[in-house]
This record gives structure tokens, sequence and C-alpha cells, in this order.
């Protein structure tokens, strides 16, 4: 974390031996420890309060949305590549006996560019929803931390 070595932690220690003395330095190491114990405990539970509000206003489902969609099988790359592999070995001037497969693997990236386009859709829209939700997370704790009764989020609702 601090990237201290052997010899900084060494060196503190008898600058802290120095200065404090022998007799007080067990006292001092020990309240260092309870107030690392207690930073620790509070930001574990700040970490879990946000968890929970993460949870609560369902950030969560969208990013394993997001995560999802971002398979490059679902958006058709697996097909794009398949096309450019069979572009890549044809030689023009020689018969082609594979035509339909090179047939196939044309009419499969276009499949797949139809299918990169609605991904990319939903992707805006799971972004929009995820920027939405990120507004109102932000609005709930600024309420929560000035002790404020905020409006509720316009949804475009009546």
């Amino acid at each position: 974390m601090f990237d201290i070595g052997w010899t900084e932690l060494l060196l503190i220690g008898i600058v802290a031996l120095i200065v404090v003395g022998p007799k007080d330095l067990p006292g001092m190491f020990r309240a260092l420890g309870r107030f690392t114990g207690k930073a620790r405990r509070m930001a574990r539970d700040f970490q879990r309060a946000m968890e929970e509000a993460a949870d609560e206003s369902g950030v969560k489902e969208a990013a394993s949305e997001l995560k999802a969609m971002s398979s490059p099988r679902k958006y058709g790359l697996d097909k794009l590549n398949e096309a450019a592999e069979a572009f890549d070995k044809w030689e023009p001037g020689k018969s082609r006996p594979t035509a339909d497969k090179d047939a196939d693997a044309a009419k499969g990236a276009k499949e797949a560019g139809d299918r990169a386009v609605a991904r990319a859709e939903a992707a805006k829209e799971a972004n929009r929803r995820s920027a939405e939700i990120s507004r109102e997370i932000a609005a709930k704790s600024e309420q929560s931390a000035s002790g404020d009764a905020a409006p509720e989020p316009d949804n475009g609702k009546p």
C-alpha cells in the first residue's frame, strides 16, 4: 500500500524509540493500532453501505446486463472474424470450391452486424438507465447528508 520496506520500518521504530521513549512506546503503538482498526472498520462500514445502496437502486443488475452484452459472440464478432479469415485466404483467379462457405460466412457477417447494432442500441439504453440510477443515488445521498426531504425523481410520469 505505502511501499514501505523493512529498513524504513526499522528507521521509524528507532526514531519513535528516541522521541517517545522506551517507557511510553508500547502505549503509543497500542493507540496507533486502535486508531488503525477504527479507520479500517469505518472504511468497511462505508463500503458495505455503498454496496447496499447499489443493491437497492439496481446498479448491480445494470452492470451485469452490460457485462452480458459485451460478449464478442453476442455482438457477432465471431462471424465477422470468420468472414475476414475467408477473405484473407481468397486468391483471385483460382477456382473457389468454398464459395458456399464464403457465402455462408458473408451471410453470417451481415447477421452479426445486425446483432451488433441491436446490442449497441441496448447498451445505450442500459447506459441511460445506469446514469439515471446514479443520479437517483446521488440525490438520495445528498438528501441523507443534508437531512432534508428531497423531491421524488422525475420519471416522466404525471
